[in-house]
């Protein structure tokens, strides 16, 4: 139920409830109790219909502030998404459901200390000893009516009369650690310890107490050398205090970062440091786009506007688009800023997220560093957003809502006033447009930042390494220079944006190719594994060893994949150490931190990977760089595929030669001719800017409409298709009868998807340009069709999706 539904508040609970935070309803005939969010509260002087009473809050603060229930309703209206979906971005899984609390009666002769006037109080805590002296604080309202609770549980709090603890009902839990302290006074101390001249071990831990004060258990019993049973008998006789107290969850805990000193900018950095900086100083709102080849040193400028930010007594968010980059990321921002940062991004554990979240909305950090959920991260008094390489896609969520997270980033600058800084060496062509037409502020880099050049991009035909019998994935140049740098004590990085081992099996003699039984894909081949993997729904089936369709014994393995090529290296260059860096050598818990310490170590002599290699990385040790598919991208069935190949063959080149040699990329292609190969070659941005912007305008294409895609599924192919034509009919009709004729240049499909069937569900897709017709309206009627009156249009069968602006037609 996508809907605001009206409560009234309880007389008891008036001035306990607030906007922002959750409370218990009843809700449907049933009355069944669910848990909402108060989006807005409205006095009314009188009621014209009766309103059920909502039940109790689960919280006593707000869990959201008024800027997030404003990003909330914004989420919601410029993504099509439901009000839930924008909330669990704001409070992601694992943290609904955040604290319950549970009170305690410590004081059984509480009625001593309490006077015959305090009835509510005497009411309160009579409640909470029929309840066996505990309850939740969820089952004293349920069980009260009583005005001002929560200043009343603070108060007999402070009287040492309850005592508050909290119990975690969802799937994450607040962390304790049990602490042992004396519970003598000063002047007790001494009689007691001669009453325990027989009791050694005891004696020792009261000395030891007396000196430290508190200690963790753990920490006592291991560094004294004792078992629990002296403690135990201490706590027994009253000497000491055992007490459980929180301890957040640091992800770097253990880590020490070596000290970044602060650079001196170079001419172009510094002109860009001084203007950005006058925005921060007044306080004023603005995007900034820079345009930095690889190396101009984007890292320096954002620390030190970072570091500007902060002396004006505000907060900022750096966003980085993969998880192997965030802990180079931090390094460098602890190594500049030491302690208030907080990192967000999948990897963590749900614990670790959580206490990242909990530092964050309790005012201890004033930096926070992730992937692109981090956008959304509570900061109070937000100066400053970063976001670095923001022409990636993993800045889309491909999950409701699906938002861009620069999008969010402009949204929250506005409404914040605070400042967004975007940086690219490949800006996205829509960012760069909009740069050129003053809506950001463009800035660009000409030069690296230290003295080195930009590497030397030499393109290999690999057309005529086949003629002239080169059947190895390497060509003759490749295999030449990755030797020369082993001997030279070099390292190297192989780049092939393609994980597995081989990219389908197919028998040769029929022509049978293994394919998953729930999608329409040919399945991956992943030798360390054994198996055959779908990458869309997980799918995974044993090795054949005759063809399913055929039985014939031969079967081929075609392709390539970041497993084969290891293979390949290892049985070239058997004296090199290699590593592998893509989702299948980095699914275990930190594997990215340590694949990219041993190469930063220079354990690895060769680091081969899939496009987390691609950006941000900076190893001075890196001389070369191989390229071994560049027109794997280029060839996708998507208007941005020659976008992709440019951003990924420029990043991928921009790893090499960042020390003080100079480095050198092999870019093997078999389509050299084309302009993405041809300019990201010559590390020439503009000259690709202009030929793909010209070809945008020709075939209307994002920056000159804006997209929205529509997608159907269903188990049934029949009826995914009727279902879409209905709705594309319904789509042409409404704008036909808004005077809208040319509607076949606005309205294109319904047609398959590319990849026509997932899980056992067949897709189908419409996509909406708004070419001469208003965005507004195109989402007004995808609204009113698929959102207000979706049961009257689509069975429930039916699986419908909206993206806005999409990045992937699939």
């Amino acid at each position: 139920m996508d809907k605001i539904f009206d409560y009234k508040i309880p007389e008891h609970l008036l001035e306990t409830i607030k906007e922002g935070m959750r409370v218990m309803v009843p809700f449907g005939m049933g009355n069944k109790r669910l848990e909402a969010y108060i989006l807005n509260i409205k006095v009314v002087e009188e009621l014209q219909y009766s309103l059920k009473e909502l039940l109790y809050p689960i919280e006593d603060e707000a869990i959201l502030d008024k800027k997030q229930i404003k990003l909330i309703v914004w989420l919601k209206n410029k993504y099509l998404c439901k009000y839930i979906d924008a909330i669990h971005c704001i409070i992601p899984a694992g943290i609904v459901n955040i604290e319950k609390k549970v009170l305690h009666l410590i004081e059984e002769d509480w009625e001593k200390s309490i006077g015959s006037k305090s009835k509510n109080q005497i009411e309160l805590l009579r409640t909470l000893k029929s309840l066996g002296g505990k309850a939740t604080l969820e089952k004293l309202y349920s069980r009260l009516a009583i005005k001002n609770l929560s200043s009343m549980l603070k108060l007999l709090e402070e009287k040492k009369i309850i005592q508050i603890e909290y119990d975690i009902s969802s799937r994450v839990k607040v962390q304790t650690q049990q602490y042992a302290k004396l519970n003598l006074e000063e002047d007790e101390i001494e009689p007691i310890i001669n009453t325990l001249k027989n009791a050694k071990k005891q004696r020792e831990i009261i000395l030891f107490l007396k000196q430290h004060k508190m200690c963790t258990v753990r920490e006592l019993i291991d560094l004294l050398k004792i078992t629990r049973a002296p403690l135990n008998s201490l706590v027994n006789k009253g000497y000491i205090l055992l007490i459980d107290q929180e301890y957040k969850r640091e992800p770097y805990k253990n880590i020490k970062f070596e000290s970044l000193p602060k650079m001196i900018p170079n001419i172009e950095q510094k002109e860009v440091i001084q203007e950005i900086t006058t925005y921060i100083q007044q306080d004023k709102t603005k995007t900034f786009l820079i345009h930095g080849i690889t190396g101009s040193g984007k890292t320096e400028i954002y620390l030190q506007l970072m570091e500007e930010t902060l002396k004006k007594g505000k907060q900022g968010i750096i966003l980085v688009p993969e998880i192997a980059l965030t802990p180079q990321t931090v390094e460098r921002f602890y190594g500049r800023f030491g302690e208030g940062i907080a990192v967000l991004h999948s990897n963590l554990s749900e614990g670790e997220r959580f206490d990242e979240w909990r530092k964050i909305i309790e005012g201890k950090v004033n930096i926070v560093i992730g992937a692109r959920s981090a956008i959304f991260a509570p900061l109070k008094n937000l100066g400053i957003i970063i976001v670095d390489e923001e022409h990636e896609h993993t800045y889309k969520s491909e999950t409701n809502p699906k938002y861009h997270a620069v999008e969010v980033a402009n949204y929250r600058g506005k409404e914040e006033g605070a400042i967004v800084v975007l940086g690219s060496a490949t800006p996205s062509i829509e960012s760069y447009y909009k740069g050129s037409k003053g809506d950001f502020s463009l800035f660009t880099l000409t030069k690296r930042a230290t003295s080195a050049t930009l590497p030397e991009v030499e393109i290999i035909d690999m057309r005529e390494e086949l003629d002239q019998g080169n059947k190895n994935i390497l060509s003759r140049k490749l295999y030449a220079l990755i030797e020369e740098n082993l001997k030279s004590k070099k390292q190297t990085i192989l780049f092939l944006n393609r994980r597995g081992y081989a990219t389908f099996i197919s028998c040769p003699q029929c022509g049978y190719v293994v394919k998953c039984r729930r999608c329409d894909i040919a399945m991956t081949y992943h030798r360390t594994m054994k198996n055959l993997q779908c990458h869309y729904c997980g799918e995974k089936e044993g090795e054949p060893s005759i063809c399913p369709s055929c039985g014939d014994s031969q079967i081929n393995y075609f392709g390539t994949g970041t497993q084969k090529i290891e293979d390949l290296i290892t049985s070239y260059f058997p004296q090199a150490v290699i590593g592998r860096m893509d989702m299948d050598s980095t699914s275990v818990k930190g594997a990215h931190q340590r694949i990219l310490e041993d190469f930063k170590k220079e354990k690895i002599n060769i680091l081969i990977g899939t496009q987390m290699i691609s950006k941000g990385l900076d190893f001075p040790n890196v001389t070369l760089v191989g390229i071994i598919g560049a027109d794997a991208t280029l060839n996708l069935p998507d208007f941005r595929a020659s976008e992709k190949t440019f951003q990924l063959i420029t990043q991928v080149a921009g790893r090499a030669g960042r020390g003080l040699e100079k480095g050198k990329v092999i870019l093997q292609t078999f389509n050299p001719e084309h302009y993405s190969i041809a300019a990201a070659s010559k590390h020439d941005y503009s000259s690709f800017y202009d030929e793909e912007l010209n070809l945008r305008r020709e075939f209307l294409y994002p920056p000159f409409v804006q997209l929205i895609h529509i997608s159907f599924s269903s188990k049934n192919l029949e009826e995914v298709h009727t279902i879409s034509q209905k709705i594309t009919n319904n789509i042409k009709y409404i704008l036909k009868a808004k005077g809208y004729t040319a509607y076949d240049e606005i309205v294109l499909g319904p047609n398959p998807a590319i990849i026509a069937k997932v899980k056992e569900r067949y897709r189908y897709q419409v996509l909406l340009k708004n070419h001469e017709v208003p965005y507004t309206l195109l989402k007004s009627i995808v609204k009113y069709l698929l959102i207000d009156n979706r049961q009257k249009f689509v069975p429930a069968r039916v699986t419908v999706g909206i993206d806005i602006d999409p990045l992937y037609i699939l």
